[in-house]
């Protein structure tokens, strides 16, 4: 799936003059933690997260004259003075996979979305990203997920298809993740019933070894030393 299907298209903007009090209380108002910086026809400058904000803003520790010289010196700021030039950007035909490799790597929670000219036509944020995957997954229809481990050849896909379709159970979705055991894949189909006891008798008499999913994922939970 591509950007421009999941975006939010109707962006919240600010900018570089804007005042900090003003891009806090649109993101307050609008329920939003980042703000795309442009300057005239929507030609992205930079962005501000609500992080910015709360870094700029003075300490409750300090004590009451500083605190409030500090709340001033923060009023008479500008967008410009804390936001982020230049940006690490997407274009509407980058897919969410995209999307979300480069969140992981950058460690930021959205992208502002630019054409070849650098135009604002969206924002791309985690929870747009979450949405998009929990409809293609089919995660709002009734079903449950069951773990299976496979040997990393050819063919292993097929037979699972083959044996929860012999019980006339239908699939929402179906992940293929990494396991610990070398030369082998975990195998999570979401399927569209919450009875799936007699899928899992099915698929242990076709020789399947299944695996359940919350040991997978406390598996890649790092271990406190």
């Amino acid at each position: 799936m591509f950007i421009d299907k999941s975006m939010t298209r109707d962006v919240v903007t600010v900018g570089p003059e804007t005042s900090i009090v003003t891009a806090q209380t649109l993101m307050a108002q609008n329920g939003i933690r980042h703000l795309p910086v442009v300057v005239d026809d929507d030609i992205l400058v930079g962005i501000v997260t609500d992080r910015d904000i709360r870094s700029a803003a003075p300490s409750t520790l300090l004590a009451e004259a500083e605190k409030a010289a500090g709340e001033r010196q923060l009023a008479s700021m500008k967008v410009k003075d804390i936001m982020t030039a230049n940006p690490v950007t997407v274009s509407p035909t980058h897919t969410l996979e995209d999307a979300l490799l480069m969140m992981q790597n950058f460690k930021v929670g959205a992208f502002p979305v630019v054409d070849e000219n650098n135009k604002l036509k969206g924002i791309i944020s985690v929870r747009d990203l979450m949405r998009a995957f929990a409809q293609v997954l089919g995660l709002g229809e009734p079903g449950a997920l069951i773990g299976i481990i496979v040997e990393n050849r050819l063919g292993q896909m097929k037979r699972i298809v083959d044996a929860i379709t012999e019980t006339g159970v239908s699939f929402g979705s179906i992940l293929v993740a990494r396991v610990w055991e070398e030369g082998k894949r975990a195998v999570f189909p979401y399927l569209l019933t919450n009875n799936i006891a007699k899928v899992k008798n099915h698929l242990r008499k076709e020789g399947f070894t299944l695996l359940d999913p919350m040991e997978w994922y406390l598996d890649r939970v790092p271990k406190k030393n």
